[in-house]
């Protein structure tokens, strides 16, 4: 066991989010709009109330939903800075974090091509996830996991992801 992870383990969370996310921004809406009629027919059992949705997010609300997601990835990062990486809140983001990176390689395989996020993942997302989980166990402080915290992982990004951009519409409908 070593010591108790250095802050780059902790608040590196906040700095790998950062780095991915500025590919989401970038490209995002932008991607989404120019995509969404091929989106569309390849995809064409998704409900329509999911495309139209998707298609009314503009670029503005869109980096208001990062600014909330930052605030709730900062916490978990300073959550776990303050643990010693111990936080569940901090294990759950991180894992989150990588299993949103894997969801990201997943999108960009369903459309044979790129998406927003899907350059960042491979390169940043999962291979800190994994870096920073190992760093946790070497501490011995990584909690376990199982099946069904892998689906807790993803529901908790999903659920991030949905009171980030309710409150961002909140925010810009102003």
């Amino acid at each position: 066991m070593d010591t108790a992870p250095d802050a780059l383990v902790t608040y590196g969370l906040l700095a790998a989010w950062a780095l991915h996310d500025a590919e989401e921004v970038a490209f995002g809406p932008r991607w989404l709009r120019d995509n969404l009629p091929r989106l569309r027919a390849r995809f064409p059992d998704v409900p329509e109330a999911v495309w139209t949705a998707a298609g009314r997010v503009d670029d503005r609300e869109f980096r208001a939903a990062v600014a909330v997601m930052a605030v709730i990835v900062g916490s978990a990062a300073v959550a776990g800075r303050r643990s010693g990486g111990r936080s569940a809140f901090y294990q759950g983001a991180l894992n989150g974090f990588g299993l949103h990176g894997l969801v990201h390689l997943a999108q960009a395989a369903a459309v044979r091509g790129w998406t927003p996020g899907s350059a960042t993942s491979p390169l940043i997302v999962v291979p800190f996830t994994l870096w920073a989980r190992g760093r946790l166990r070497r501490a011995g402080v990584l909690r376990p996991t199982r099946a069904r915290d892998v689906v807790a992982g993803l529901a908790v990004a999903a659920g991030a992801t949905v009171l980030s951009h309710a409150a961002a519409r909140a925010l810009t409908r102003f």
